[in-house]
Order: C-alpha cells, then sequence, then structure tokens
C-alpha cells in the first residue's frame, strides 16, 4: 500500500501563535490529513481565528469535552468549579458567533481511520466514550482496559490531558499528541497547572506492513506568548502571563 502519514493536534484552546507554529512544522513534514482531536477555541486569546485556521487546515474533528461546553453550557459545572476556568468558556462562549457553535457543534465524538493492511486508527479525545476521561502513562492496566472497553483499533488516539503518551496496552498502541495550545509539566488532576512554552503533536505513519508513531514538540518564543495574552480581557491572561515567562530554570525547580 501506499505510505499513508496523519498529524494529530489536540487541546490548542484558543492559542493562534502555537497553532500556526506546530502547522508549519506538519507543512514542512508532508502528510496526508491532519485530524483535531478537540479542545479548540475555549481559554486562549484568539478563538475566531484558531476555529478558521482549524477549519481550513483540518480534515477530521473531534469533539473535546471544551467544545462541548460551548454549546451546553450546563455540562462544565459537573466537570469543574473553578471560576477562572468557568468564566473563561463563558466568555468564550458569548463572543463566537451562531456559526461558530454550530461548526464545534459538527464535531464527531470518535472517528476510525483505516491504516491498510495494519488495521485501524481510533481518535476520540478523552477515550473512545468519553471526552472527560483521563488516560495516563500511570493509569492501571485494568482501569484502562475498561475505559478502552470494546474497542480494538491498531493505534487509538486522544487528547484531553495535555501529556504526550505512546503507551502498549495488551499489543495496541495508545497515543496522545499532547496540547498544542496549553501543554502542561505533569498532570495535576485539576490543580493548577505549569504550562510550557512549545506546542505539541503526533504523527502515524502507515506504510506497507509497518505502522510508526512520533511525537513532535516545537519551541515557541516566550515574549511573544506573553504579548498574546497581554490586554486580553479574560480571567486567565494574568496566570497564562505568568507562566509563559517563567524561565526554563523555574521550571525544572516547580
Amino acid at each position: 500500500m501506499p505510505t499513508f502519514r496523519i498529524a494529530l493536534i489536540s487541546d490548542i484552546h484558543g492559542n493562534e501563535l502555537a497553532l500556526r507554529r506546530v502547522l508549519d512544522d506538519i507543512d514542512r513534514s508532508g502528510v496526508d490529513q491532519i485530524a483535531c482531536l478537540g479542545d479548540v477555541a475555549t481559554l486562549g486569546p484568539r478563538p475566531h481565528q484558531v476555529l478558521e485556521i482549524v477549519r481550513e487546515s483540518c480534515d477530521l474533528f473531534i469533539l473535546g469535552n471544551h467544545d462541548e461546553y460551548l454549546f451546553d453550557a450546563a455540562s462544565i459545572r459537573s466537570h469543574t468549579t473553578s471560576p477562572p476556568i468557568l468564566g473563561a468558556v463563558e466568555r468564550c462562549r458569548n463572543a463566537l458567533t451562531a456559526a461558530e457553535i454550530a461548526f464545534v457543534r459538527s464535531f464527531a465524538r470518535n472517528v476510525a481511520v483505516p491504516l491498510g493492511a495494519e488495521g485501524t486508527l481510533l481518535l476520540f479525545h478523552g477515550s473512545p466514550d468519553s471526552n472527560n476521561c483521563n488516560l495516563l502513562a500511570e493509569t492501571p492496566e485494568a482501569e484502562l482496559t475498561n475505559h478502552l472497553g470494546v474497542h480494538k483499533a491498531t493505534v487509538m488516539v486522544g487528547g484531553h490531558t495535555h501529556i504526550q503518551m505512546l503507551r502498549q496496552h495488551r499489543g495496541r498502541w495508545l497515543v496522545n499528541p499532547g496540547s498544542v495550545g496549553l501543554p502542561f509539566e505533569r498532570f495535576v488532576a485539576g490543580a493548577p497547572p505549569t504550562v510550557m512554552a512549545h506546542a505539541e503533536y503526533a504523527i502515524v505513519e502507515a506504510r506497507d506492513d509497518t505502522v510508526s508513531v512520533t511525537l513532535h514538540r516545537v519551541a515557541l518564543d516566550r515574549s511573544a506568548l506573553v504579548d498574546s495574552v497581554t490586554g486580553w480581557d479574560n480571567p486567565l491572561a494574568a496566570y497564562l502571563a505568568e507562566q509563559y515567562g517563567r524561565s526554563p530554570l523555574a521550571l525544572r525547580q516547580a
């Protein structure tokens, strides 16, 4: 079979600067398709621009929990009670047009992509059956088996945690491409995270009888990130400016 390469991006969260850098990097790599695994517009300063870029650049769209919050306002309160997050999502929802909300509503909960003779690539946000499920490298095997359920794809890909991961589970690959817009240094289960100044994505390649997965990290300019949230009227602006302005040494000591 001819080589098939698909780029996987997730958790952009309104970060246009990071998204453009990632798409430039993907363009240099060369892929057949780009799949967006959700959480596109909220929590960042450029939701309109990010939605437009994603619509133009991506081929497949998965519904993240933050995407769902935009048209199901009540659902967020079963997931978080953080005032800054609630406020940021509400402001994003109120700022988007009806057409933009309709575009987000059209996202699928999961999508299966053929990988030729090597099987199937299954795309979702949190888990195959939930866009708010945390699948981690540390998730116990029995719990992971329960979350993956009856799904038996060769490569299973979800985002949500903002943590890059490549894990083998019972002969199958579980991949998290990380976060384009808000990559976390470590998983903190809802506590304020340390946000790193780079962007993350992954590429899956199928060629003949071989499948490979590569995780990518793209450096971002800290001063440009700070500038991107300066003057942004949002509860998260000061927090993100502080995170982006931290030195690498401070991040290592955090």
